[in-house]
């Protein structure tokens, strides 16, 4: 089940500025402008009817800190999110992508500001991506006034520049995503879409239509299945009779990636932009990931799955702890480096809590608002006026 996590020692070739002469800023000036080139393993990929994407990422340390930061952040905003919930601050539905932090972090490096994500509810980490702040996020998961939606969505409503969503319906954001895809090339944008659901989703009839107008059409997108091995306490080996899903496409090229690692996720995804920015049509991913946590709050994740399966994910696998033992091992930054980021992480995370805390719920004003477009609003509703007829019916 494991072996596609299976790990492997990266190689890194360093490329470094002409010497000065002080030693420690030599050193110093070095490693900031350093190219690091990474090799990935041969299991990172697997493809169907494609080829495979190249196997090197070359970054430097900016780039590379900046990954680090963003997988960091939302770690801590899940824990945020985590302790409100069990606070009783946070009510209703939520789910945590505590484990899939390569995902978002990868994919928002490989694409522009333009490119479009749609996404189910487990969506916080692409939000923040996307450009939300922390504490827009956390606000609308306490129901604020200062939330993505002004508080009145939860988080199945969280919104940002060309991020349509975290979709409470299981699979609707499938074709969702194929008509943002559809408009990009009706405008003739030069911009793609990646439509993201998970393993349990992955069943559902509408992604296929989606597949099959996506095809007919050669839409610019990416539809890319989250397998984190476990739908609502189901695992796959029970509720799929193929677990390839990157081959479900069938006319549709597929790419399997290793989800835990985000230099295998950023290079899969320019892979994908490429591919769909040039009119080859969709792609069909499958991010191979994993979940700690149960499917929901309201779920232990630990009546269908062993506590010694997710600790030996944990212990050998996390996108976090992998990523910066490479940097470390390879000399890309030191470990008070990254330690310097998660302090300061961790004080944006408390700061955001806090500012949420303190935001107002919406007012009653707010309850009939953005329901209609500014202007149009109907003078009546009929079935809601004790003065209407039909109100008595």
């Amino acid at each position: 089940m494991f072996n596609f996590f299976r790990s492997t020692k990266n190689v890194v070739k360093a490329t470094l500025n002409s010497p000065i002469i002080h030693p420690q800023q030599q050193v110093a000036l070095s490693r900031r402008n350093s190219t690091f080139t990474f090799k990935l393993p041969e299991s990172s990929y697997e493809v169907h009817n494609c080829e495979k994407p190249k196997f090197e990422v070359t970054s430097n340390k900016e780039e590379l800190l900046a990954l680090y930061r963003t997988m960091m952040a939302i770690r801590r905003l899940e824990t945020a999110c985590d302790q409100l919930y069990k606070a009783k601050l946070i009510r209703g539905f939520c789910h945590l992508s505590t484990g899939q932090e390569a995902l978002a972090a990868g994919m928002e490096a490989a694409i522009v500001k333009d490119d479009a994500i749609i996404t189910a509810y487990r969506c916080h980490g692409f939000t923040y991506t996307r450009g939300a702040s922390a504490k827009s996020i956390i606000a609308e998961l306490m129901g604020r006034y200062d939330g993505s939606s002004k508080g009145k969505g939860g988080s199945m409503h969280l919104f940002a520049h060309e991020f349509y969503g975290g979709n409470g319906i299981v699979g609707a954001q499938v074709p969702l995503g194929a008509g943002i895809a559809f408009t990009q090339k009706y405008l003739e944008k030069k911009n793609m879409t990646f439509a993201l659901y998970g393993d349990g989703a992955a069943n559902q009839g509408q992604i296929f239509e989606a597949y099959n107008m996506a095809k007919l059409w050669d839409l610019p997108c990416a539809f890319v299945c989250e397998n984190n091995k476990y739908a609502m306490g189901t695992s796959i080996n029970r509720g799929a009779a193929s677990t390839k899903f990157f081959t479900r496409g069938d006319y549709i090229p597929g790419l399997r990636v290793n989800g835990m690692d985000v230099l295998a996720v950023k290079n899969a995804c320019e892979y994908a932009r490429e591919w769909c920015t040039s009119g080859k049509g969709p792609l069909v991913i499958e991010m191979a990931t994993y979940r700690y946590g149960g499917h929901s709050m309201s779920d232990p994740g630990t009546t269908y799955r062993t506590r010694e399966e997710i600790q030996h994910m944990r212990s050998t696998s996390d996108p976090l702890t992998g990523f910066k033992k490479r940097l470390i091992e390879q000399s890309c930054c030191t470990e008070d480096e990254l330690k310097a980021i998660d302090k300061e992480v961790r004080a944006e995370m408390d700061q955001a809590v806090a500012d949420s805390k303190n935001s107002p719920e919406p007012p009653i004003s707010e309850l009939f608002k953005d329901i209609y477009v500014e202007g149009t609003e109907p003078k009546s509703l009929r079935g809601c006026d004790p003065h209407d007829i039909h109100y008595f019916k």
